[in-house]
């Protein structure tokens, strides 16, 4: 039997720790992270109130066109609530300005790709402006599975929901008591409108967060399918994305040239 993920107990203590440690190991002023209205940046934005203080806590909104009004001012007033500051940048223009230079882009995935890029080069602006750290809001079920943009999304200072099944998430925004309406709703990139996470990995995250802790727990694929009853095509196909990801987890490689060499033997 393949069990679901189990949200350790000492999850928001350890990751408050962390940021705390890392801020001020950095000398930082506080943090900068990208508010999105679902339920990652949401539970990231939180305990980072929590551990660093509201004024600490800078959360950046960066609505393309297509960005529903009413989530905007949902997820200001989210941010508001928690005592921190929000600061919104449009990124209609800046979309526009890359769409002139390459007008005969129209995959939707490369589009999207530069949706997130644009906004992590905003959140490293504040950051730079403000002292701060970028904090990302990847969790480990995207980060195995590679879903997030390579210098995009996936860029940042700090990841302290790195180590967090999507499912280890939302138990814990439950429990540090994140509003309904975001733990309720279905997770998206918002790379163009009605896209959903799960709808493009094609597994759901309760199948898919299993599957990742029998390949951590370094189960075969037979044994994990037969442990969760899943075709053994669907695990084959979760590993692979795994396999496949991997450049997204790695520092880009360098030639063996010198005596210590960064990445290699030279590791900070």
């Amino acid at each position: 039997m393949i069990a679901a993920p189990k949200l350790p107990s000492h999850a928001q203590r350890t990751i408050e720790r962390f940021l705390r440690a890392h801020v001020e190991q950095a000398g930082a002023s506080g943090v900068v992270l990208g508010l999105s209205g679902g339920i990652d940046s949401a539970l990231a934005f939180r305990l980072s109130v929590d551990a660093l203080g509201p004024d600490r806590v800078t959360g950046v909104l960066s609505p393309d066109p297509g960005y529903l009004p009413e989530l905007l001012e949902e997820t200001r007033q989210f941010a508001g609530g928690q005592g921190a500051r929000a600061v919104v940048h449009e990124i209609g223009a800046v979309e526009t300005a890359y769409h002139r230079l390459f007008p005969k882009v129209e995959d939707r995935v490369t589009l999207g790709n530069l949706k997130a890029r644009i906004r992590m080069t905003i959140l490293y602006t504040e950051a730079r402006e403000r002292r701060a750290l970028v904090v990302g809001t990847s969790n480990k079920s995207e980060l195995l599975a590679g879903y997030y943009t390579k210098f995009g999304d996936g860029a940042a200072d700090l990841l302290p929901l790195g180590d967090l099944y999507k499912t280890q998430l939302r138990a814990l925004a439950e429990q540090v008591g994140l509003p309904a309406a975001i733990r309720e709703r279905p997770p998206t990139a918002g790379f163009w409108v009605g896209q959903t996470d799960e709808e493009e990995l094609g597994i759901r995250y309760d199948d898919l967060d299993r599957i990742l802790l029998g390949l951590e727990q370094l189960r075969t694929v037979a044994e994990i399918a037969d442990g969760g009853g899943w075709p053994l095509e669907l695990v084959e196909r979760v590993a692979r994305r795994v396999a496949d990801g991997r450049h997204k987890r790695r520092s880009p490689p360098i030639p063996k040239l010198g005596l210590r060499t960064v990445g290699l033997d030279w590791r900070d």
